[in-house]
């Protein structure tokens, strides 16, 4: 079988003519497939520029104190159902143990116990929103 390189020139102009990733000719018995990665130098540079102007955002808001961080990935709530009394709120004393939040993963609360005795100095996130693992949910002093 030989290869026509005018058909894959052609296809591989189109990609860059409409914007394409990715294109398939078929005729016959002859089935071509062109691609490319759409990753250039000037994303790079751009996404750089980026993640270097949002660093500086995070360094200004310095987190003191005693972190709790979540153990899993997942939904985070503040209380145990919706409407119920929160478990830990702003100025609250909480002991080691002492549940402060659950994070449902796979329709599964999960309980997170405090890792210190303290008092609850902020609350980092929203009833509801997404958490990392290792996220810092609340910070003790």
């Amino acid at each position: 079988m030989k290869i026509d390189k005018k058909i894959i020139k052609e296809l591989s102009d189109y990609l860059d003519e409409f914007n394409l990733t990715e294109l398939e000719y078929t005729e016959k018995d002859t089935k071509i497939k062109v691609s490319k990665n759409n990753f250039s130098i000037n994303d790079q540079s751009s996404s750089k520029n980026l993640t270097s102007t949002s660093k500086p955002n995070k360094e200004v808001k310095t987190k003191t104190g005693i972190e709790v961080t979540s153990p899993i990935i997942g939904t985070a709530y503040h209380a145990p159902e919706p409407g119920a009394k929160k478990f830990v709120e702003i100025g609250k004393k909480i002991k080691k143990g002492d549940t402060v939040m659950i994070v449902e993963a796979m329709k599964t609360m999960n309980h997170v116990p405090s890792t210190s005795d303290g008092t609850v100095k902020e609350i980092c996130v929203s009833d509801g929103q997404p958490v990392e693992f290792g996220q810092t949910i609340i910070i003790l002093e």
